[in-house]
């Protein structure tokens, strides 16, 4: 089903004549709607009740968003080249006009020639398009997204001498930022009331837009748009040469069911796009760790080597985030993200990389403009890891010089046990900059990274890497 939604001040319009002999029996009378959403309709092959109900659930979603309870339905057969059956379409209309519960719903004669006025309104959130199809129920959720609604989260405020206050409990008399913070990270709410300050902007100065004819999330940059994001690309670059970055190139989409992947795929909270091809069902990437850990499997490597810091500039990552939450340039579903893997051999190592990617983000932050104080700290990580390692996180949180908000789990969800993470703060909402993880399960040592990912592959090469092994093994007790 393809749809192209319009928030609209009104829309006026007459049946003139049946286009095909299955038309619905109406009085062809004009009608005018004032305040009101119109979704042009699509119904193509393969479309049912699931795909009606999805796309009511999709369309009422994002009504709330701007503030309107009336639809009309509006069968527009020009959006697609495949479409349905009459009859189908016909079926699968009046069934999203039942399923629409709680709106004012009416729906413009199907199978007429017709003419319309319409005046669309001019906000940010006035004009988007969907596409949904059947195939959506069956794709893979991550448990780690599942995971993520129902995790029960213990917030507190650390400050510099490592004290620790329930955030009820501390007083923010001095950092209202830092309150503005928790309490939206509290709430896990992450859609928007209304848009940003900078949509406005991103227009006006000509730097990006929305793009009608792709998925919402997937932005337009113009020339001026491009400039910036490519200068900010390329000192980011070269800050992560210096700091000792490789950089290589990975694919875009997996195989979903490929055994190196699954269990990894499961502890990442995020929301994949998926594509079927030749019987596999591959998704694209949403960040460049699968790429980087499965080429660092295949290689030949000495504790000497070791931290190996592996960097990749993904200019194509792609999280299909919730639709109320894309707005502007705040949040994407395709974006560029800077990702690099240090595998370290132990524990200590790990900790001193922790320590100079600390340094370099705070640089990187400084020297693109923003001001200390406009963004602040938080960290998160399990209970356990906590209490074995409190030095290292009471000592970032020092050399941070103010406190931060602290996210806290009894038990592991995700592919992580430590983050820590510095967010721009602004009432309409906040965004994250930048972050960096302790990602357990693959990179902590290089002796887990060589094991795990096929371990036919290991068998088979065992003869020729076991002096290898033998010497990481060694050094990394």
């Amino acid at each position: 089903m393809r749809i192209l939604q319009l928030h609209c001040d009104n829309i006026e319009f007459t049946p003139i004549k049946k286009e095909i002999k299955s038309a619905e029996d109406v009085e062809p009378l004009t009608k005018k709607l004032d305040e009101v959403v119109v979704a042009f309709i699509a119904v193509e092959e393969g479309d049912d009740s699931s795909v009606a109900k999805k796309a009511i659930s999709e369309i009422t979603e994002s009504m709330k968003k701007v503030g309107c309870n009336r639809l009309l339905l509006y069968p527009y057969a020009h959006l697609s080249s495949k479409l349905a059956s009459p009859s189908v379409a016909f079926n699968v209309l009046k069934e999203m006009e039942s399923f629409a519960k709680g709106l004012e719903v009416s729906r413009a004669p199907f199978g007429w020639t017709k003419s319309y006025k319409i005046q669309v309104k001019g906000h940010p959130l006035a004009e988007n398009s969907k596409t949904i199809t059947a195939g959506d129920k069956t794709e893979t959720t991550s448990e780690a997204v599942k995971a993520e609604s129902k995790i029960e989260s213990f917030w507190y405020i650390m400050s510099p001498d490592g004290k620790m206050q329930k955030v009820g409990d501390f007083n923010f008399a001095k950092y209202s930022n830092l309150e503005v913070l928790a309490k939206y990270e509290a709430a896990k709410k992450r859609s928007v009331d209304e848009p940003p300050p900078h949509v406005k902007l991103m227009k006006k100065m000509a730097i990006a837009d929305y793009e009608p004819a792709s998925d919402s999330g997937n932005m337009r940059f113009y020339p001026n748009g491009r400039l910036i994001k490519s200068l900010i690309e390329r000192y980011v670059s070269d800050q992560i040469m210096e700091y000792g970055g490789l950089e290589v190139e990975t694919p875009i989409m997996y195989d979903s069911h490929h055994p190196s992947m699954e269990s990894y795929f499961h502890r990442f909270p995020a929301r994949q796009y998926n594509i079927n091809s030749e019987g596999k069902q591959l998704f694209l990437r949403f960040a460049a760790c699968f790429g980087q850990f499965l080429m660092a499997k295949d290689f030949q490597l000495s504790y000497k080597n070791l931290p190996l810091k592996l960097y990749e500039l993904t200019r194509y990552s792609f999280r299909k985030e919730q639709s109320g939450e894309l707005v502007g340039l705040r949040r994407l579903r395709a974006f560029t993200m800077p990702d690099c893997h240090a595998m370290c051999k132990d524990m200590e190592q790990a900790k001193e990389e922790f320590r100079k990617r600390f340094d370099l983000s705070r640089k990187v932050i400084k020297e693109l403009g923003i001001d200390e104080s406009d963004y602040e700290m938080a960290v998160r990580f399990t209970e356990d890891f906590y209490n074995e390692n409190k030095s290292l996180i009471e000592e970032l949180v020092k050399k941070n010089g103010r406190p931060v908000l602290v996210e806290m789990w009894k038990e592991r969800f995700f592919y992580f046990v430590l983050k820590w993470e510095f967010n721009f703060v602004s009432t309409n909402p906040n965004s994250e900059i930048i972050d960096v993880f302790y990602d357990y399960p693959n990179s902590a040592y290089i002796k887990i990274t060589l094991r795990k990912f096929h371990k036919g592959w290991f068998r088979n090469e065992y003869n020729q890497t076991k002096g290898i092994t033998k010497e990481i093994k060694e050094n990394t007790q």
